[in-house]
């Protein structure tokens, strides 16, 4: 212990030689195994050098993007500490040594702060990280900091990307742009190689939407796969974690390290730990994934305008062995889907939201109520005025799960099975897509799986996505559809930022 001590002391202190010697290294878009973990064997390459690039990075770029809220002050201790550990032998996980940033909604019990972007918990101490955090440290990853979040997970109607702590992030192709959905943040530093790897969560849309508008992948996993366990919540029924990376096969390397049962999260994880596959998910990285792949095209999704734009890409599929059922109607009455799911939410997120700051070691807010009054008396620094609070209100006026909730969750069950369950069984679908995250909700309700993959870019150069949704415990086979669809069109490509004004 104490040689590897000194190690990690040597590795800080001659950091700028460290860094200098992979100087011919190209850092730009890297990939975990085909780039990162190559370097790190071979000698080209760092873990103090790759942080050193990507805190570089967000000294530059930051200040226009306002993709990241706080950068982890242990963050170079950290990399130094797994240089040593692979001079010595050590190599603990797939991850080691790969910087990772997460939504500021994903508990870290260190220096950094957990806030959901908001000022009301800046200071709290968490008692532990994360399950899905912990499982990050596991596998050897450096955290480097936290990204900016809509703030509360957008569960305040501010906008896309805003929260108080964290100002507005910036859509990186197009500033005018949104960067969309309540893991902005993770998104856009993704996008703008900002990080190796991000991490974000989705209660319904937040993963798949600003993985569509910055060109980056995004995961949505089967809820419950990935402890919810130390982030801060909305809805126990819907609510995921999952990465946001620029390839396919990066995410995947992130989704198997976190996936796994946690006590934390007990009964959501151990009811989906049977969806793991044994030898985990890298194997469906199969170029030819999307062989004799039936994938479901529903009319609700598709227009005549838009499909001018995914033709191709349905072309493309078929070219490389999909079976495409197209004209699907999964639509079984499902209008008052968003107000169901509203009732439902409001009662949940009252109720998880209490107990996450109950279980905090030390707090400035212990309850929603606490939360709505350090908004009124603090109106200037979170917008009172312009954003309100009003789902906040609706939640701190709900009574726990009554038979107003349970009639809900009952419709949205309903919605589920006769809808997108029935649709994909009937038709034996291993996929239905759609365009970006338009298929977010029927997705969040019932706790489906998504992948959002690069699609393309209008002609004011935005960022547009496609994704593929499965049933619970489908991730094997998104996978092998997202990676081979990718991988036929190759369609990301980094922001150059020629779009800003100055």
């Amino acid at each position: 212990m104490v040689e590897l001590r000194l190690q990690v002391l040597a590795a800080v202190l001659v950091l700028s030689t460290v860094a200098g010697s992979c100087s011919g290294f190209e850092f730009q878009e890297i990939t975990i195994n085909d780039a990162i973990q190559l370097g790190f064997k071979n000698g080209s390459l760092t873990s103090t050098a790759l942080v050193q690039f990507y805190l570089d990075q967000i000294s530059r770029l930051n200040p226009r993007l306002h993709a990241i809220i706080e950068v982890n002050p242990d963050a170079l201790a950290q990399a130094a500490r797994a240089d040593a550990e692979r001079s010595s032998g050590q190599y603990p996980g797939g991850l080691h040594g790969v910087p990772v940033l997460l939504k500021d909604n994903i508990a870290t019990r260190d220096r950094l702060n957990t806030t959901a972007g908001s000022l009301a918990l800046l200071g709290s101490v968490v008692k532990r990280d994360a399950g899905v955090a912990s499982r990050l440290r596991r596998a050897g990853a450096v955290i480097l900091g936290k990204a900016n979040p809509s703030e509360w997970s957008n569960f305040r109607p501010v906008a896309n990307g805003w929260s108080a702590r964290g100002g507005q992030t910036l859509n990186p192709y197009v500033a005018s742009a949104t960067p969309c959905g309540s893991s902005a943040g993770p998104g856009v530093a993704a996008a703008a190689n900002m990080a190796a790897v991000t991490l974000g969560s989705e209660t319904d849309g937040s993963i798949l939407c600003p993985s569509s508008w910055n060109s980056v992948v995004g995961i949505k996993p089967t809820v419950g796969l990935t402890s919810r366990s130390g982030v801060i919540p909305i809805s126990p029924r819907q609510d995921s974690i999952g990465p946001m990376c620029r390839t396919v096969s990066d995410a995947v390397h992130v989704l198997d390290a976190i996936v796994g049962y946690d006590a934390f999260d007990a009964e959501a994880t151990e009811a989906a730990s049977k969806y793991i596959p044994h030898g985990g998910y890298t194997q469906f990285l199969k170029i030819d994934g999307l062989r004799g792949k039936r994938i479901g095209v529903p009319t609700a999704f598709f227009n005549a305008i838009n499909m001018m734009v995914y033709g191709k890409h349905l072309q493309t599929m078929r070219q490389h062995g999909a079976i495409l059922i197209v004209g699907l109607n999964i639509a079984t009455n499902f209008r008052d889907l968003r107000n169901q799911e509203s009732i439902a939410m409001n009662a949940e997120f009252k109720l998880s939201l209490n107990a996450y700051l109950s279980d905090l070691q030390y707090s400035p807010v212990r309850s929603l109520a606490d939360v709505i009054a350090f908004n009124r008396a603090h109106p200037v620094q979170e917008r009172l005025a312009q954003f309100g609070q009003p789902l906040l209100l609706a939640a701190q006026n709900t009574n726990g799960i009554g038979a107003r909730e349970r009639a809900a969750i009952q419709r949205l069950n309903q919605i589920s099975a006769n809808g997108l369950e029935k649709v994909m069984k009937q038709h034996q679908l291993d996929a239905i897509l759609a365009p970006n995250s338009d298929a977010s909700s029927i997705l969040a309700v019932g706790g489906y799986p998504g992948i959002a993959v690069p699609a393309g870019y209008n002609r004011q150069g935005v960022p547009f996505g496609i994704c593929f949704g499965g049933l619970k415990g489908y991730e094997p086979r998104l996978i092998e559809i997202a990676y081979a669809f990718e991988q036929a069109t190759k369609v990301r490509k980094p922001p150059t930022f020629k779009s800003w004004v100055a």
